[in-house]
């Protein structure tokens, strides 16, 4: 008689008693890391809609806005096009598009009764978390390498070549992190997807204009500057532009203990990290405590 097979409609594990010691945290990782892909293959709209909404400001900010804001940005980095200044941005706003689909995704499961099936499985809560966050990473890695294509195509500079566009990568999946997070924790807390999205979106427009995404925190307003330096968008974008350029522009601190461009990635990477630690963290405590009656 065969066992029941993995998938969508059948937890990894749920079929036997004792099919909890033959489970490893890897395994669940990876049982939940395919489920997530499989589902986002299943359902491209939601890729095509986070990848979209960047790639219109990318194409209408550098055509509309160009010339105006190049010659506030060149005042500030000399030597720069537009293009290549509001890459690393537009990077950092598909890893925050992204992420907000992270929580939807969830609450996906918890209105259709997956969650609660996934809760009554010996599964590993962590790993279960960590697999869905692996997979979305995994897309919005491919999204960002995407719109660093866009952009070369554009005009814009990658002056660090492969290495650096891998960086900037690297960063935006960093930064995706501790969104990928919030947007998990407020699926559990609000179980709605309503509310998950209205929360998450409210968030992304003053989260990218308060910050040095589009324009020099100095051709911005003393108040703006003061949000940007407590907002991680700065620190991202900042990081991801210092890559971009091969020179420090981090614009919220004054590090000078590496030299040249790391002066400007260390910085933002550190804030990023000790961000998606904190938020990861909760995030995973919440599901923990999760249990089958919270989700019905």
């Amino acid at each position: 008689m065969s066992t029941p097979r993995a998938d969508e409609d059948t937890p990894a594990s749920s079929a036997r008693p004792d099919a909890r010691a033959g489970n490893t945290f890897v395994g669940d990782v990876w049982v939940n890391f395919k489920r997530w892909n499989r589902k986002a293959v299943r359902n491209p709209f939601v890729l095509v809609v986070s990848l979209v909404q960047p790639i219109i400001f990318l194409v209408l900010f550098t055509e509309v806005f160009g010339n105006v804001a190049g010659s506030a940005v060149n005042r500030g980095i000399p030597g720069i096009s537009y293009e290549t200044y509001l890459v690393p941005a537009i990077a950092i706003q598909v890893a925050l598009a992204a992420a907000i689909t992270s929580g939807v995704g969830l609450v996906n499961d918890i209105e259709n009764g997956m969650f609660e099936k996934i809760l009554v499985t010996p599964m590993n809560r962590t790993a279960v978390f960590v697999g869905k966050t692996a997979a979305e990473v995994f897309r919005i890695a491919v999204q960002i390498a995407i719109i660093l294509g866009l952009g070369v195509l554009l005009g814009a500079e990658i002056v660090t070549g492969v290495v650096g566009a891998l960086g900037i990568i690297a960063v935006g999946v960093l930064f995706s992190l501790w969104f990928v997070a919030f947007s998990n924790a407020l699926a559990i807390l609000t179980r709605d997807q309503e509310s998950t999205i209205i929360g998450a979106n409210l968030l992304q427009f003053p989260l990218l204009f308060l910050s040095s995404a589009f324009l020099p925190l100095t051709a911005l307003p003393d108040w703006i500057r003061t949000f940007a330096r407590i907002n991680p968008v700065t620190y991202g974008v900042d990081a991801a532009r210092s890559l971009m350029i091969d020179r420090d522009v981090m614009t919220v601190i004054d590090v000078s203990w590496f030299g040249g461009t790391l002066d400007g990635v260390v910085p933002g990477v550190a804030v990023l990290l000790g961000l998606d630690l904190l938020l990861g963290g909760v995030a995973v405590y919440l599901l923990s405590r999760a249990s089958s009656s919270d989700v019905k």
